[in-house]
């Protein structure tokens, strides 16, 4: 509770590092801010090539099936390796001025969650362009599964952004890690395609049960399983305690080790 009213009232630092961060990602570009639409909807032209074309997954409007995974996975993998340098890159700021540390995390994910909800308009473009009906009992949902994954997201950018301080390596292993991790979880296939006998570790990755809400929402057009949101928000919390735990007891010694 002691943290929570710490950070309420830092709550203009961190609406100030998020809009700085807003408008600066794209800062003396030409396009400018459209690149938060061009950069998903390249990745998708390029997935959709490759495994409906090259690689043939057999499934239908496979380019919706993957955009609606892709758009969140992008924020998670973004959270997790660009954020494991937010407290390096303001090292100065940490020297100097007394603030909540988690402050830093917290306005980075964000920043990165706005991002994704700009990219969601693009989402529900094409979903209207591609005629495919929206059930607005299941789009009630969606709302909570956004926040899961938030909270995931912002768990581990807890983790990540503690350990890279002490372990300047991390930031780089962390690429890759996220890179593996895409293929490890359902973004670019379905979950049915997971052999039987491995099914039980893959739906240990945090991820799995968040990117199937999303598809069941998005794709499917129906209310996701509740055994299948339970999950997530089990994850999602859990992970986000966790985070927040290691944080605090990393968090005292930033100052000495930059």
């Amino acid at each position: 509770m002691k943290l929570i009213k710490e950070l309420y009232a830092y709550r203009e630092m961190i609406f100030s590092l998020v809009k700085r961060d807003l408008k600066g990602r794209y800062k003396g570009s030409v396009l400018g801010f459209l690149w938060t639409f061009i950069n998903p909807l390249l990745q998708l032209l390029v997935y959709t090539f490759v495994f409906s074309t090259v690689m043939r997954m057999g499934i239908e409007d496979y380019y919706l099936f993957l955009f609606v995974a892709l758009v969140p996975w992008i924020f998670f993998s973004t959270s997790v390796s660009g954020g494991a340098s937010c407290i390096w890159a303001q090292q100065d700021m940490v020297k100097k001025i007394y603030f909540p540390r988690e402050v830093l995390p917290i306005a980075f994910v964000t920043s990165q969650f706005v991002n994704m909800l700009l990219s969601f308009l693009v989402i529900f473009a094409v979903l209207i362009f591609s005629g495919r009906t929206l059930n607005p009992l299941a789009l009630l949902c969606l709302p909570v599964i956004m926040l899961v994954e938030y909270l995931l997201a912002l768990g581990v950018a807890m983790i990540s952004s503690a350990a890279t301080v002490y372990i300047r390596d991390l930031e780089y292993i962390l690429g890759i890690v996220t890179m593996a991790w895409q293929f490890l979880s359902p973004v670019m296939y379905s979950v049915d395609q997971v052999p039987e006998e491995i099914k039980s570790i893959f739906y240990m990755n945090p991820m799995t049960p968040v990117i199937i809400a999303y598809r069941d929402v998005l794709y499917e057009g129906k209310v996701p399983e509740l055994a299948t949101l339970l999950h997530a928000v089990g994850v999602g919390v859990g992970l986000l305690i966790i985070g927040t735990l290691l944080f605090g007891k990393l968090k005292k010694h930033f100052a000495e080790e930059m």
